[in-house]
């Protein structure tokens, strides 16, 4: 270690990232905190993980940047490690069963992306019902002084919603749909007790009483593939599937099937199983929205999850409780 390093007093904390991921307010860091980032700091005589395996020793905290991977084989090279700060609201990409069981805290973006994860939702959901980039797709190709008038879409309003996880993002997109005057029922691993809507503790009984289901719960091994072949039929013909979760909460294959039959009425999708691969056979249906995994990404929610990373920081080298800590089930 550098001298300056040893007379260099802010805190270790150790940038985990793919390297075609970067965490924005990186820079801002600094000002707080000594940042290891082994995918900037390293020369053409040293690889990433030789730089990390360098200052292993040293690092007690970490931030992982979008979906990076942390499990057994990057927790073994940390023996110090005692705080993994994850910056998206899911944490599927994080062992945090092995975490708790080395007595590493896990903390998530809380309530940071929650509003503009619900914007886009909505905003999938009426594409989806108006077919507005269908529509824009008409008028771009010259069809609509060919073909006239274009098919009608469905009213929003008065729709049945059912939300797949009420958590913080879902109690968003409950409250924005109430707005349009939308019946809005959901499921949950659990009743909420302060939740005015109906509560279906079966995903198949939440289907068969909604015109459309939003799913933004968490992805873990229960919730993998909740949207089945089951819970499509129950959606029905008219059916139309929105998801803003992580793309593995859906069945893909068996959600073509039903799309390409005519068996559910649409679909927008901002997340996918192989993300960046999409199904081809999704391409060409006017009635599916396709979006590159977006619904997070706005200048304000960047700036509220930098808050919440910096304050889960603060609070750890504190001392203090932590502000968005994530619980093993």
């Amino acid at each position: 270690m550098s001298e300056e390093a040893d007379h260099d007093h802010r805190p270790l904390v150790l940038m985990h990232r793919l390297p075609s991921f970067a965490l924005p307010f990186r820079d801002r860091l600094h000002s707080h905190f000594r940042v290891l980032d082994p995918h900037a700091s390293t020369t053409a005589d040293e690889t990433p993980q030789a730089f990390l395996s360098r200052h292993a020793a040293s690092v007690r905290a970490l931030i992982t940047v979008g979906p990076s991977p942390v499990a057994v084989d990057l927790l073994d090279l940390l023996p110090s490690l005692q705080l993994v700060v994850g910056s998206s609201a899911g944490v599927d990409h994080i062992d945090v069963a092995e975490c708790h069981r080395r007595g590493i805290a896990v903390t998530n973006a809380g309530n940071a992306f929650s509003e503009d994860v619900a914007d886009y939702a909505v905003a999938l959901l009426l594409d989806v019902l108006r077919r507005v980039s269908a529509g824009n797709r008409f008028v771009r190709s010259g069809l609509w002084p060919q073909k006239g008038e274009y098919p009608l879409g469905s009213k929003l309003g008065g729709k049945r919603v059912g939300i797949v996880g009420l958590g913080s993002i879902g109690s968003e997109v409950a409250k924005r749909l109430v707005g349009f005057s939308c019946r809005v029922a959901y499921n949950s691993r659990n009743k909420k007790p302060s939740a005015p809507y109906p509560y279906y503790d079966n995903v198949c009984d939440l289907a068969v009483n909604s015109d459309v289901l939003v799913v933004c719960c968490a992805l873990t091994d229960k919730t993998h593939h909740i949207i089945n072949k089951d819970v499509l039929t129950a959606l029905g013909r008219d059916g139309v599937l929105i998801n803003v979760g992580r793309g593995a909460l859906v069945d893909e294959k068996e959600l073509v099937q039903y799309l390409g039959r005519g068996e559910i009425g649409g679909a927008g999708f901002d997340v996918f199983e192989k993300e960046p691969e999409v199904p081809k056979e999704l391409f060409a249906m006017d009635n599916v929205v396709l979006s590159p995994h977006r619904a997070v990404l706005t200048p304000e929610s960047f700036e509220a999850v930098f808050e919440v990373i910096m304050a889960n920081l603060k609070a750890f080298f504190s001392n203090k409780p932590l502000l968005s800590p994530v619980q093993h089930e």
